[in-house]
């Protein structure tokens, strides 16, 4: 039996009042805490534990914190010669509640509740620094045109014994075995975690996460949850933002670890976060349908603008050293950029079905993306290609490793150049976001440097 039950604050796309969200609390009287929650640049929740007496205050003039906050490293240290540091005094946000309002904690034993906020200036302006203000300056650009993206994305993770020297698969509490293999589509794998996965949509019942469809997939104890597709990306992008922080906390409670790190184990399959979208116009219409399995041109477009975009947009895509263990050839993660009709081998696949559900696939990003940047970049590349009226190269049909195509870029330093240098990345995002995210970047690859692999693998277990 959950401690909260399932009522949440209104979240119909414009934000709930300070009664709406106290309503909550009055409605829960045995959350006596709650948190609140903002992004990091590196998807990193970074907020308050208050207690609930003082909710109102926070629901009426908000919270504040150092703008720096929101740029920190993967190990939550300040970023040397930041001027959001000391050159500005490390200065102040105000930080507000999301149209998300409370919603309840079920991975904490203690009835709790959580604030989702973002970021302002004094003066009511968006912090452009803050991930989420980069996704919804995105949206805007398509509200301009009388456009609304519709978004589901598919998170892979991993299931972790992290408690002896090495990484393995937990102990099934349902066999007391440890499966030493990847299970593709296995019930059994399923059936064995029943008491996990029961929990874990139980959860996302009351956190309002859409989650669906559960798979076991290639890795070791990896598996995959797809979440419903929604039209507003704002909220897809809170919700996978928000499902991997209940995944990670609710294995713990359960007695391991689950971690989105792009590549734990060197002979296995990584795990992505795979995106799929279409765009509506003012009168709900598909703009990527035209009647055909090729659809429109307007689909080749925003597919021309993707991958003009890819190699630029691959430090958000992969943005940890990890990330690019997971893209090599044959392992199930696209190295190439190109794109094809129900192909899974290239980077956009446009998926066959209904002409009506006409969508792209973009396949580039791993587990451990932010949500935010990760749909900001793909959504701000299709409409850069929209706006351009490009045509993509041809779709490639076989095996994407095996042909002679230009590659997303496979290191992250070479990512991390490519992305400060993008004109393309700079039609998507602010300058101060780019700026902040290459200078996180940089200061993380050197300090990774003096890590052991097996250190750098204990700090992305748990933070990505």
């Amino acid at each position: 039996m959950r401690d909260t039950p399932r009522d949440h604050c209104p979240h119909s796309g414009s934000a709930p009042t300070g009664e709406d969200m106290n309503n909550w609390l009055r409605k829960n009287p045995r959350v006596r805490t709650f948190r609140v929650a903002a992004s990091d640049l590196n998807g990193q929740p970074r907020g308050k534990r208050i207690p609930a007496r003082f909710a109102e205050r926070v629901t009426k003039e908000g919270t504040r914190f150092p703008m720096s906050v929101l740029n920190l490293d993967i190990w939550g240290e300040d970023i040397e010669d930041s001027p959001l540091v000391l050159d500005s005094g490390d200065r102040d946000g105000v930080l507000k509640p999301t149209e998300r309002g409370f919603m309840p904690m079920p991975w904490l034993d203690t009835p709790t509740g959580l604030l989702p906020i973002w970021m302002f200036h004094e003066d009511g302006r968006p912090y452009d620094g803050d991930p989420r203000h980069a996704l919804r300056a995105v949206v805007d650009r398509y509200a301009a045109r009388g456009l609304t993206p519709v978004v589901a994305v598919e998170l892979e993770f991993f299931l972790i014994d992290d408690s002896g020297r090495q990484l393995q698969v937990p102990i099934s509490p349902r066999s007391g075995k440890r499966r030493q293999a990847g299970e593709i589509l296995s019930l059994r794998a399923l059936d064995q975690w029943d008491r996990f996965f029961t929990d874990l949509y139980d959860a996302c019942e009351e956190m309002d996460i859409p989650a669906d469809t559960a798979i076991s997939e290639a890795g070791l104890g990896q598996f995959e949850i797809n979440l419903m597709h929604q039209d507003d990306a704002l909220r897809a992008a809170d919700d996978a933002w928000l499902f991997k922080m209940l995944v990670k906390g609710l294995a713990r409670k359960h007695g391991f670890a689950a971690s989105f790190m792009a590549k734990p184990y060197e002979d296995y399959s990584g795990s992505g976060l795979h995106m799929h979208f279409s765009v509506l116009d003012r009168d709900g219409q598909n703009i990527f349908d035209d009647g055909t399995e090729r659809g429109s041109d307007t689909l080749r477009h925003a597919v021309a603008g993707c991958l003009k975009a890819m190699a630029g947009s691959t430090l958000v895509f992969a943005p940890h050293l990890n990330s690019y263990d997971r893209m090599v050839p044959g392992a199930h993660a696209p190295t190439a950029i190109c794109w094809g009709y129900e192909n899974r081998t290239a980077a956009l696949r446009i998926p066959s079905g209904s002409a009506a559900a006409r969508r792209i696939e973009h396949r580039v990003a791993g587990g451990d993306v932010n949500p935010f940047l990760t749909i900001a970049a793909i959504l701000g590349a299709a409409l850069n290609g929209i706006e351009d009226g490009e045509e993509p190269i041809a779709p490639i049909t076989g095996n994407a490793y095996k042909l002679d195509a230009p590659r997303i870029p496979q290191d992250w330093k070479t990512a991390i150049d490519a992305f400060e240098a993008s004109p393309e990345v700079a039609r998507i995002f602010a300058p101060d976001l780019i700026r902040n995210l290459v200078l996180t970047k940089r200061q993380e690859f050197r300090d990774m440097q003096e890590l052991t692999p097996t250190e750098q693998v204990e700090i992305y277990l748990d933070t990505v």
